[in-house]
């Protein structure tokens, strides 16, 4: 198998450490496989866009010494790709549409799963409420999805009882992360995803949509996500600081060290060249912690 790897980040504001963690993870794990690696700006969601942070996160990955494959793919140019994924999905019977609201749902439902009320299928079972935008939902299966994660072992999934019927495309017109980062995945050919594991609940519902399109599913590897001392991953709603070129072979040297990867002293102060260069020699995914999260000062 050619070795096709990737790093989506979404243009919601600069890169932080956090961030620099999932794209060495992604990209010391192609490298070390002779592979490929794509960059994707997940830009769907215009709403949290911040402007001009898509450039700014492509010169930050550029100071800090990446550099990848091919052009970068932007999932705001994809629209009619998502569209014809939905319609597969149409075609199949097996999404339909909802005008719940988030309080309607929180009111009716009966049982709780991993990211909060489960939705009980109103609109599955009832008309939908008449001139309100509806979402799309798929329709889950009373069964689980496993998967062998390549840190986190495995992970098993009833889709029905952990998560619901889940959005496919939003009430306001804009297609979900979860249809969209299956298309992309299968568009560009990735084989390999490693990534944060604030993402591991989101992968069987990936799966589910993967084979219900004909996709072959990707082997993943999810790694922990730095958490400032609250236990809150770090990202732009947790004020997490962006990562300043400056630094960035101390950076480097303190995302390897998070990794597990135990780099030597020496290359805390070196160039950007030398320390990829001792990353790419001795990466071993199997020295990544087999955890969550991991606490860290910010």
């Amino acid at each position: 198998m050619n070795y096709i790897g990737r790093f989506a980040p979404s243009p919601t504001g600069p890169l932080h450490f956090g961030s620099l963690i999932a794209a060495v993870a992604s990209y010391c794990d192609a490298q070390a496989n002779n592979g490929k690696w794509l960059v994707r700006m997940e830009d769907l969601d215009k709403p949290r866009e911040m402007a001009g942070a898509a450039n700014s996160i492509l010169k930050t990955l550029e100071a800090f010494g990446f550099s990848w494959d091919g052009e970068i793919m932007y999932q705001s140019h994809r629209m009619d790709a998502y569209e014809s994924a939905l319609e597969s999905l149409r075609r199949q019977g097996v999404i339909y549409p909802c005008t719940c609201s988030r309080k309607e749902i929180a009111d009716s439902a009966t049982s709780t799963g991993i990211e909060g009320a489960i939705y009980p299928g109103t609109c599955l079972k009832h008309a939908t409420q008449a001139n309100i935008h509806a979402a799309l939902r798929a329709m889950v299966p009373d069964e689980s999805i496993t998967f062998h994660d390549q840190i986190q072992g495995i992970i098993s999934q009833n889709l029905a009882r952990d998560i619901g019927d889940f959005v496919v495309k939003r009430a306001d017109g804009l297609f979900a992360y979860q249809l969209a980062v299956v298309v992309d995945d299968a568009e560009q050919g990735i084989t390999h995803i490693v990534r944060g594991s604030d993402l591991i609940d989101s992968t069987s519902r990936q799966i589910f949509l993967q084979r219900l399109l004909g996709y072959q599913t990707p082997r993943y590897a999810h790694v922990p996500v730095a958490a400032n001392a609250n236990g809150e991953k770090l990202s732009k709603q947790t004020m997490a600081k962006a990562i300043m070129p400056g630094v960035a072979s101390n950076l480097l040297f303190e995302a390897l060290t998070f990794l597990g990867q135990q780099p030597p002293a020496v290359i805390k102060n070196a160039t950007t060249s030398d320390v990829w260069r001792w990353a790419f020699a001795h990466w071993q995914l199997n020295n990544v912690p087999k955890l969550r999260r991991i606490i860290i000062e910010d």
